[in-house]
């Protein structure tokens, strides 16, 4: 996972009888399909929204609470309520009443969750390639906080930053040498 940066989740509602060929999983997708989707994802959806939950958050409660967490924000924040909620992966945890039901692999599979999947790591790209210009040493706008070998030795180099996760085994392990 992640050392660095927020958790991103997105819950999207389609209209019915959405088509779109290039949506798939944002993992199977360049950069340059998910910057081309993502406006059509936000102009065509009913509704749509992108939560973030933030390192420290991430800290306290975990990183699987912090996803359920961010999941719920967005459905939360959602003009209009969703009748029933697709979730990718083989859990969920509701902070609401809707039903669900989860999917593994679910981005492979329906519009909503692919499309999800696309809004919450263009949102997540970007908040990274943002805060890169504070720590550029760290090569976030390349590695995005992911656990590179660049991003290990900055950290080994120059210990962690306010953004990142301080709950990472390899973060722990790191600031064990460090200091």
């Amino acid at each position: 996972g992640c050392l660095a940066g927020p958790v991103v989740a997105a819950a999207v509602i389609l209209p019915p009888g959405f088509e779109c060929g290039e949506l798939n999983d944002s993992k199977q997708l360049t950069e340059k399909q998910r910057e081309y989707l993502r406006p059509i994802i936000e102009k065509e959806a009913l509704a749509w929204a992108v939560e973030m939950v933030s390192n420290t958050e991430i800290d306290e409660v975990n990183i699987l609470n912090a996803s359920f967490l961010a999941m719920n924000r967005a459905v939360k924040q959602l003009k209009v309520k969703p009748g029933h909620l697709l979730i990718d992966g083989n859990r969920f945890r509701p902070q609401n009443n809707i039903p669900f039901t989860c999917f593994v692999k679910g981005d492979a599979r329906f519009y909503a969750i692919a499309a999800a999947s696309v809004l919450a790591k263009t949102w997540r790209d970007e908040y990274m390639e943002k805060i890169h210009h504070e720590f550029p040493m760290y090569s976030w706008k390349q590695n995005k906080g992911y656990p590179t070998k660049k991003h290990r030795e900055a950290i080994a180099e120059f210990g962690v930053t306010k953004y990142h996760r301080l709950s990472f085994k390899l973060v722990n392990k790191q600031l064990k040498l460090h200091f």
